[in-house]
């Protein structure tokens, strides 16, 4: 029987690679022959927690690749065939509740690892839940009869099919949820891989001004000039320039009327995306603190007439949407595919990602057979 090798986090912060045993596919059930898979940014916190609190487990899930082995029952539900090459959702919902009836699937009971227990989804179900190959860091991946696709166009390159999910989430947060439309500002706090989905996808919508900072760190230079390069009309280095006063200069003190929140890390960006956005304005917060918010001014949303919403993950239209864009062409989304990885180096993936690895990272990718 064929092995299969895959990076498995075995502890926090310490990957091996194993060889898992193909296993038997069942008639509701398939195999993924990867091809390509990203690193998402919330790779690097599951990597910290997960191993030990969920155990053993192969992370990624923003896998790319061609279906190799089929059931006939999988075939029938699944809609594609053998060969045929897709990208993978790192949701299993149930196919039935109200979320799923609107393709919402990320807030599906059964794969909503965030608010439930016991639910599973590509990337953080641990390997002792069989068949084990659960995760895009190897080079198969079992296709559970809940699976989601994404047909992929065979000339796309695989760095950039592997930038759907990622490029889905900016089209979800910009587009679907907030609203943006023709002609308006929007300020984009977080130059990393989702703030510049979220411009391209602010620009693809029609948006005017568009607006993103960030630091004055080496990084985040270099991603506000690509995010120059991606559409954004202006950018702002908040280590040496106060944003409100930058942003009420540029919009002659009428503000956003969109603000997206994609910054990691500290609270203060909250506090500021509320002080960015115009009376009325919308403010989408995307950005992960794992800590609450001081002093947190809620008079001001009243005051201020202010809509915000909390925002994770993607629909299954938004990843359509991006992969439409992908396919144009119109968008230098090449320039944010940086680094490819092996399997022996998905630990300097992941670290690159959070942080501690290669410099200057936006997107990288694991490419199993490297």
């Amino acid at each position: 029987m064929q092995m299969i090798p895959a990076a498995v986090a075995i502890d926090n912060r310490v990957t091996a690679i194993h060889e898992f045993a193909t296993p038997e596919i069942p008639s509701d059930a398939g195999l993924l022959k990867i091809e390509m898979t990203g690193v998402c940014g919330s790779d690097w916190p599951y990597y910290l927690k997960y191993p030990k609190a969920k155990g053993a487990l192969i992370l990624g899930h923003e896998s790319v690749g061609h279906v190799e082995k089929l059931g006939r029952d999988a075939a029938k539900k699944f809609g594609v065939k053998e060969g045929d090459r897709v990208a993978l959702e790192e949701y299993l919902p149930c196919g039935h509740c109200r979320y799923c009836r609107r393709q919402e699937f990320r807030l599906c009971d059964e794969t909503d690892t965030l608010n439930k227990e016991g639910t599973i989804r590509y990337g953080s179900t641990p390997i002792g839940v069989a068949p084990a190959l659960w995760g895009g860091f190897a080079r198969a991946q079992y296709l559970h009869p809940n699976s989601v696709f994404h047909r992929v166009p065979q000339n796309m390159p695989a760095a950039l099919a592997a930038m759907a999910l990622p490029l889905g989430n900016g089209v979800e947060w910009a587009y679907l949820q907030g609203r943006v439309r023709i002609g308006e500002t929007v300020v984009i706090q977080g130059p990393g891989q989702q703030g510049l989905a979220c411009v391209v996808a602010a620009k693809e919508a029609g948006a005017g001004a568009v607006i993103v900072t960030g630091l004055g760190t080496p990084g985040d230079a270099r991603r506000l000039a690509l995010a120059k390069v991606l559409g954004a009309t202006h950018t702002i280095n908040v280590s040496g320039h106060d944003a409100l006063e930058t942003v009420a200069d540029i919009t002659g003190g009428e503000m956003a009327d969109l603000v997206l929140d994609c910054a990691a890390g500290g609270t203060d960006t909250i506090i500021s995306a509320i002080g960015l956005a115009r009376k009325a304005g919308r403010v989408i917060l995307g950005g992960w603190k794992f800590k609450d918010v001081p002093n947190f001014p809620s008079d001001t949303l009243v005051k201020r007439f202010l809509t915000v919403k909390g925002m994770r993950g993607h629909s299954y239209e938004a990843v359509e949407i991006g992969l439409g864009i992908i396919a144009s062409g119109r968008y230098r989304l090449h320039e944010m595919a940086t680094h490819v990885f092996s399997l022996a180096e998905v630990d300097l993936a992941l670290r690159t990602v959070g942080g501690e690895g290669e410099p200057e990272a936006i997107h990288c990718a694991v490419d199993p057979w490297k």
